[in-house]
């Protein structure tokens, strides 16, 4: 009996061991497997950077590529013929209204100028004479001594002579005039080229290009936009100065700022556009004739705008929609309807979200109606961010 009851205890403690033992692994398992739960979980959620959508005014602008043209261009000619004896510019400088830039060998001229005026005094001479002797020949006519033919001859030749005086006058000028064009004097305020012509070669009149004067201040830039823009531009144009903006492509840190200043007269059928041009005070030479550059014309401004960056903006089967994430950090597709874009990569959002919300900008291959996500950056300062750069640009 005592052997039985030992057996029996032994059996008892084993059981109780054994219960123990099952139910210290059982907590151990479900510990291990609800931590495993919460890191799956935790794993689960998509990483995504996001941006606040923003309530502002967003100019409504028109982009394009401009061509800059000099306000004004001229090819200077000598007016007469003969050598280029002196050349008083560097090539590309800036040149004044009125500058001596050449000068023809004057001496043929000066000949030519004393020549004129020496037969003028010549004629002068004989036709003093002439009138003298014109009272006279009436005296004489009053006393019957000379016929009235002869009267009449005389005073004929006199006549002619005045008239030949008047010729003599007019070549007196013409000589001083071909004179005067011996010296090239630049027509316009602007920067002068490559001098086309060496000093010592024989020219012809109006026939040989010297050099040629681009006006820089100010300065045009020419481009063209489709022709259904045209109703926007002349509305807006009627209310007051468009502006304009020019950039050069190479130096994005800069830029010209004009306005408006010419809309062709007809549209150009073959391409469907219409040309305008706008005008630059050019004060620093920023623009450069010959030169394309990227142009934004602003018709208006569009107050009280939502905007968000324009890589949030998503593209389905629906249309344009954008994952919204919610305050429980489950995302949801949004429909919306869009408006313009800036020049910020900045997108307006006509319909489907409203000022504060929070969408996704980096992720959204990943992202599905409800899914949870992890927010890796700062969306309220990146809107501090691209506040700044705004306020900096516009």
């Amino acid at each position: 009996m005592n052997y039985q009851d030992q057996t029996q205890k032994s059996r008892k403690a084993l059981f109780t061991f054994l219960k123990s033992s099952i139910a210290i692994l059982t907590t151990l398992f479900l510990a291990c497997s609800s931590g495993h739960t919460q890191q799956t979980q935790k794993e689960s959620r998509i990483t995504v950077k996001v941006a606040t959508a923003i309530e502002k005014d967003v100019p409504v602008q028109i982009n394009t590529i401009g061509h800059v043209e000099a306000f004004s261009s001229v090819s200077v000619k000598s007016q007469v013929a003969g050598e280029l004896a002196h050349v008083y510019f560097k090539e590309g400088q800036m040149v004044k209204n009125g500058e001596l830039m050449f000068v023809i060998d004057p001496r043929p001229f000066e000949a030519a100028l004393k020549q004129a005026e020496a037969n003028l005094a010549r004629d002068i001479a004989q036709m003093k004479k002439a009138e003298v002797d014109a009272r006279r020949y009436t005296d004489l006519l009053k006393k019957g001594i000379v016929s009235k033919q002869d009267y009449d001859q005389f005073i004929t030749n006199l006549e002619v002579l005045r008239s030949t005086v008047k010729a003599d006058k007019a070549a007196v000028e013409n000589a001083k005039l071909q004179l005067e064009y011996c010296y090239i004097r630049s027509p316009i305020t602007g920067r002068i080229g490559e001098l086309l012509v060496d000093q010592g070669n024989v020219v012809k009149d109006k026939d040989t290009v010297l050099a040629v004067i681009n006006q820089t201040k100010p300065i045009y830039v020419k481009f063209s936009v489709p022709e259904q823009e045209l109703p926007s531009i002349r509305k807006y144009m009627a209310t007051g100065d468009l502006r304009v903006e020019a950039r050069v492509p190479s130096d994005e840190s800069h830029k010209a700022t004009g306005h408006l200043s010419f809309i062709n007269n007809e549209v150009d059928s073959e391409t469907g556009t219409i040309t305008l041009k706008a005008l630059f005070p050019n004060e620093d030479e920023y623009l450069w004739p010959g030169q394309f550059v990227d142009v934004t014309l602003t018709l208006t401004t569009q107050p009280n705008a939502v905007v968000v960056p324009s890589q949030s903006i998503q593209t389905g089967q629906e249309g344009y929609h954008v994952f919204i994430v919610k305050p429980d950090l489950t995302v949801e597709p949004r429909p919306v309807v869009l408006g313009t874009s800036t020049n910020h990569n900045e997108t307006v959002i006509v319909k489907g979200i409203h000022p504060g919300e929070k969408v996704v900008i980096e992720g959204q291959l990943q992202l599905a109606p409800g899914i949870k996500v992890e927010i890796t950056n700062s969306p309220e300062g990146d809107i501090q961010s691209r506040g700044n750069r705004e306020e900096h640009t516009y």
